[in-house]
């Protein structure tokens, strides 16, 4: 082990001489400097109070008739605006102040500078010999320089000085009988801004479509969206989707005056279908694809499994409706694709217990020909085979998703006919009234391959 030396001793002595004399200068410059912000504060406010001293303005002695001031306040709002007034003769670019208060009854006409202090004008100003006294003096500050209200507001250029004090005594008077001050004028301006503002947002609130509560958001084929007017004078749904169930891809609805009934509807891109399998599932109806028109070359054509669904659906007791797919471009191939249905139905007319539907659409990613009809011109289509369809003893119905409903038919002229609404939405917002609802293009069924179509209806048609 290593013992200490001597010179180590005798550094660490002088060390603690040095931290010692270190120690006292700061403990002399911290005392210095508190009692150098001490003195500092104390002139700091002697030069205030001298600042702040103000005088009662001087008053004339009262005369027997009329020297006395009366109502004050008035008094004063009075000379506040003549002072303004008198100020702006305009002559040599002097403003004559000393003469405001001969317009003033009660008040002395010359306004003095008292030994005493700064003197201070009724309206709360120096007059302008008492700030030529402090410039002389050099005793100006900055708040001696607040007289710009002694000057009238809005006076035309070029008026006289009486003229203009005439108006400003006018002014005062009324004022001053009326506020006793005209300080309140910039905050009513400013409140009566709040209050315009204030409209225009509810104005805005009130047109705006998506809370007014007359508009429904529509997102069209390309994805925009756009919010369509609702018609007043159509039929709404009145349904209570609070009520709505689901449970194993199977939705289900009762609010004690509605039930719903679980359907499918199929084409040949389902494949083989177990009917009675479907049915045990908790299907109550299905609906088939008859046919359909070629969106591209225009030909009809009968769906390769309508025969061998319908007969096998039929065989398992299920209820059953149709549906065609329409490219019709004229109201003659609509009466075409009507009658070809009617003619594939002849054998089945008594199993068709639900609706005979027609359906036209676009096709994704492609261009079908019904993109060459414009919105009359497809309703005309829609109601010729409905019409049609219906004159043969079928309940016909109109199916589309709300865009196509909304925007792409006039449903107006389509009132005699049910709608079979397409929106894959936890619960729907379409407006109007519908029976059947598509809730799913993907739906899992025991008895069917791949993605179902899987649908409610709100009205049992094997009852009508």
């Amino acid at each position: 082990m290593r013992l200490p030396e001597e010179n180590e001793y005798s550094n660490s002595g002088l060390f603690m001489k040095y931290m010692a004399v270190g120690v006292g200068l700061c403990l002399l410059l911290i005392v210095g400097t508190v009692i150098w912000t001490n003195k500092a504060g104390e002139a700091k406010k002697r030069k205030e109070a001298q600042e702040s001293q103000v005088l009662v303005l001087e008053h004339g002695e009262d005369t027997a008739g009329g020297g006395q001031t009366g109502n004050s306040q008035n008094e004063n709002a009075g000379t506040k605006t003549a002072a303004g007034g008198n100020s702006g003769n305009g002559q040599d670019g002097t403003a004559q102040t000393g003469n405001t208060a001969a317009n003033v009854p009660g008040t002395d006409a010359s306004v003095k500078p008292s030994a005493n202090g700064p003197v201070m004008n009724f309206n709360g100003t120096k007059p302008l010999e008492e700030v030529e006294r402090l410039y002389a003096e050099n005793k100006l500050v900055a708040s001696d320089l607040d007289f710009w209200d002694m000057y009238p507001k809005n006076t035309p250029s070029g008026m006289g000085g009486a003229a203009a004090g005439t108006a400003g005594n006018a002014a005062g008077s009324q004022n001053g009988g009326e506020n006793g001050s005209s300080d309140g004028e910039p905050y009513a301006r400013y409140d009566e801004e709040a209050e315009r503002e204030a409209r225009k947002e509810e104005e805005k609130e009130e047109q705006d479509p998506s809370r007014d509560g007359k508009h429904t958001k529509v997102t069209l084929a390309n994805g925009e969206e756009e919010w369509v007017l609702i018609n007043p004078y159509l039929e709404k749904n009145t349904y209570d989707y609070t009520k709505l169930k689901m449970k194993n891809d199977l939705a289900s609805y009762a609010d004690g005056n509605t039930f719903s009934y679980v359907g499918a509807d199929l084409s040949k891109y389902n494949g083989e279908v177990d009917f009675v399998t479907l049915k045990q599932s908790g299907v109550s109806f299905v609906m088939l694809r008859l046919g359909m028109r070629g969106y591209g070359s225009g030909e009809i054509m009968l769906d390769e499994k309508f025969t061998d669904y319908i007969t096998k659906a039929s065989e398992a007791g299920l209820d059953i409706g149709i549906y065609f797919y329409s490219q019709a471009l004229t109201e003659e191939e609509a009466a075409e694709e009507a009658n070809f249905v009617i003619q594939n139905l002849a054998n089945y007319q008594v199993t068709i217990t639900y609706p005979v539907a027609f359906d036209m659409e676009y096709v994704p990613n492609d261009t079908a020909r019904v993109e060459a009809l414009n919105r009359e011109e497809k309703t005309k289509v829609a109601k010729v085979f409905l019409d049609t369809v219906k004159n043969a003893g079928y309940k016909p119905m109109v199916y589309g998703t709300k865009e196509w409903l909304l925007k792409q038919v006039d449903l107006t002229k389509l009132t005699d006919y049910d709608i079979w609404l397409s929106q894959q939405e936890e619960a729907p917002d379409y407006p109007y009234k519908f029976q059947i609802w598509q809730y799913t293009r993907e739906g899992s069924l025991a008895g069917a391959d791949g993605d179902v179509h899987l649908n409610i209806s709100f009205v049992d048609y094997s009852e009508k």
